[in-house]
């Protein structure tokens, strides 16, 4: 499945992708606020998430940020099982793209495909010290459990506290916002 907002393309990952996804996401300022990835984030990592891409319906999609005439890998949204929840929405962006609401933009793309595919209910959670993903989270329509965890983020090696969100796509408007977004199988 491919989407296409105003500003970006999400795609499946392909094995040719993973340099450009090993530079991207290879800042410590990113991997520290995800539960999976290691730090530091190797190519082989990169080459182990990129053959990850097997289903072809399932929400995960690399972003890829339009310029000029070409694209830019900036970027994962997903959703996928984690833990207990078998629909853990995350995300992340490379610093030097954040500030311009590509996470946010994404993030509906891809609730939007999770609709599309029959799925309802969605959970995501965001570490306290990161509330900047909560702002994104709120504003896709995301609503607070008020209820926080523990997380184990790979890149710090520790466990986080956590702050839980879900959303339920059935009764939701938030995800409709932008109609400019185009789905292909």
């Amino acid at each position: 499945m491919f989407v296409r907002t105003q500003r970006l393309t999400l795609r499946p990952g392909w094995r040719e992708d993973a340099a450009e996804l090993a530079r991207a996401i290879g800042h410590e300022s990113v991997v520290r606020n995800l539960a999976r990835a290691p730090w530091p984030y190797t190519i082989e990592a990169a080459e182990t998430f990129a053959a990850g891409f097997g289903e072809p319906l399932e929400p995960k999609f690399l972003i890829f940020e339009h310029q000029g005439g070409g694209v830019r890998l900036i970027g994962v949204a997903s959703i996928g099982p984690f833990e207990d929840e078998p629909h853990e929405f995350g995300y992340w962006i490379t610093p030097d793209a954040w500030g311009r609401g590509y996470a946010t933009e994404a993030g509906a793309a891809v609730l939007r495909a999770a609709r599309a595919v029959g799925i309802r209910h969605v959970g995501a959670g965001h570490f306290l010290d990161n509330p900047a993903s909560g702002r994104v989270l709120r504003k896709l329509g995301f609503r607070p459990t008020g209820r926080g965890t523990q997380v184990y983020s790979r890149g710090r090696g520790a466990p986080v506290p956590s702050a839980r969100f879900e959303i339920d796509l059935a009764d939701t408007g938030a995800v409709d916002n932008d109609p400019r977004a185009r789905m292909a199988a």
